[in-house]
This record gives structure tokens, sequence and C-alpha cells, in this order.
């Protein structure tokens, strides 16, 4: 494990997600997760514990989300990891939230609530969108949290030099597989940084979903990859080192326009 030093050893986590079967979800991935031991840092998909745009009123979405959230922190204690995934949850003021928690194994957690929401499936109907860009730190390396939806949106992303990596958890039609899989390796590159996007496999109501789940480095190169439509967990290794070397040598970053945001930076 990397434990605060140069190198992060994380998993992708390509997986079936059986429609608001909290349980059987969560156990399923216990045992995906126990495919690859040793990670930093392991990563679900979108709604991993229930499924894009769950069935059930806001307070069942609060009571499975805190049932899903305590799972996440006796996942990571037990790994000596950290786990990242989408929640659909209920905030302060009774107001649903597409929600990317990022829990560390002491059991604290930063969060990214969902700016761009998916108004083409209903997502605007039920959720509200999220406010704050969210960079946070674990073990020497900065994470960009982001959510499915936000992967159209460059501006959003662009790298200010505060961060190493972008996370993506999504749920990605498979009809939209070559999208997903440019726009990825389209935000690698421009902010010369790693991108780490996690889709899930398998069907629901809505759509078929074809996984494509992978690691990306700041070249473009792939460094993980879980196969198409087939579940599966795969890992590398994310090196600063190599990430600082390639940014001094060819220093793209700084010549990179100014973008303003509307929304506020934590």
């Amino acid at each position: 494990m990397n434990k605060g030093g140069k190198k992060m050893k994380t998993a992708i986590v390509q997986h079936i997600i059986r429609w608001n079967k909290l349980e059987w979800n969560l156990k399923h991935l216990e045992a995906l997760m126990d495919l690859q031991q040793g990670c930093d840092l392991y990563v679900l998909a979108e709604t991993f514990a229930t499924g894009f745009m769950a069935e059930g009123t806001t307070a069942m979405a609060g009571e499975q989300s805190q049932r899903i959230f305590g799972w996440m922190q006796q996942q990571a204690s037990q790994r000596d990891a950290a786990i990242a995934g989408s929640v659909a949850t209920v905030d302060d003021e009774g107001r649903l939230r597409n929600r990317l928690f990022f829990v560390r194994p002491d059991g604290t957690h930063d969060f990214y609530d969902k700016r761009h929401l998916f108004g083409f499936a209903g997502e605007t109907d039920e959720y509200v969108a999220g406010e704050r860009r969210m960079v946070i730190t674990w073990r020497g390396v900065r994470f960009l949290l982001q959510i499915c939806y936000d992967l159209r949106f460059p501006v959003f992303s662009r790298n200010r030099g505060d961060y190493d990596a972008i996370i993506y958890v999504a749920n990605w039609p498979g009809r939209r597989r070559a999208v997903w899989q440019t726009l990825l390796r389209a935000r690698a590159l421009e902010n010369q940084c790693y991108v780490v996007g996690v889709n899930r496999v398998g069907s629901d109501k809505a759509c078929d979903y074809m996984g494509d789940s992978m690691i990306l480095d700041a070249y473009g190169n792939i460094s993980a990859w879980c196969k198409d439509s087939v579940e599966g967990v795969a890992a590398a290794e994310l090196d600063m080192e190599e990430l600082q070397r390639f940014r001094d040598k060819f220093p793209v970053l700084g010549d990179a326009d100014e973008f303003t945001c509307a929304t506020a930076t934590p």
C-alpha cells in the first residue's frame, strides 16, 4: 500500500447492480473487492448499491443511504483503503442528492454532489444539483470527484493545478459507449492527469450497460481496464513522480486559459 508515498494502487470495480436489492449488491461487491487485495483505493459505480434512479420515496433513500454509508466505513476500515462510490441520499434539508462519498479507513469522509443532473432521464425531477467543486487528498494523491454526466462538461473539470487524478463513477449506457471512451481519454489529455472511470455492467429497465471501466494515465494510455459487458476488478498504480516528470517536461497546464465557474470551491 501507498501509506502516503509516491504511488497509489487503485482498483476499479466493474459490477452488476440489481435494481433496489441493497443487501445483495453490498455482499456481491465485497466478493468482487476481495479479488484485488492490498489496494489503497476501491472505486465503485454510480448508485452502486441500488441502481440509478432507484424507485422509492425520499425517506427510503435516507434510510438506505445510512446503511450504505455504514457499509462503506466498515469496508474501508477492514481493507485499510478508501472506498468511493455514489449513493442516492438525502441532505440536511430533506432534498435528494446523487452524492459521491469518499470514505477513509478511520471513518472520516468527503463528498461531492453531482453538479450536472441528467435531465434526459428525469434526474432533474427527483434530485437537487450540487454546487461545490470538490478536490480531496488521499495518501498523497489529489482527486477531483465527478459523477457520470459531469464527464460531458470540461470547463467544470478543468485542472487548476490543484489535482492529480479525476474519479468518474457512472451508469453510462452501452449505446453511448464511444462517448464514454472518448471523453475519458480527452479529460486525461487536456488536464494532464490520471483518470479513473468506473461504469457498471448488466441491465435495468432503462438501459443496457457495457462497462469499459478503465484507468488512464496523463498520456491517455490505458493502465487498467475491465472487459466490456463482464464483471471484474482491475488495478493500476497512480505514480506521482512519473506524473510530475511529465508535467515538468511538457508544461501544458501553464498555458491553459482561465475559466470562471459560477460554483464555489470549498
